[in-house]
């Protein structure tokens, strides 16, 4: 094994897990973000029309 060869390894790794965390941290985290919250808004919002509001 050549010791340049794992220099790169490791420096294409580090790319690699850099452009994985900006994915997760601008991308995916907001969007499921919204998701969920706007699932559970639906869900209440559905069981709401279904069954009337909490207090009647």
């Amino acid at each position: 094994m050549n010791i340049d060869s794992t220099h790169e390894d490791r420096a294409l790794e580090k790319k690699y897990e850099r452009n994985l965390f900006i994915f997760i941290a601008v991308f995916l985290g907001p969007i499921l973000a919204v998701m969920i919250v706007g699932g559970y808004g639906f869900i209440v919002w559905i069981s709401q029309i279904l069954t009337g509001p909490p207090t009647s």
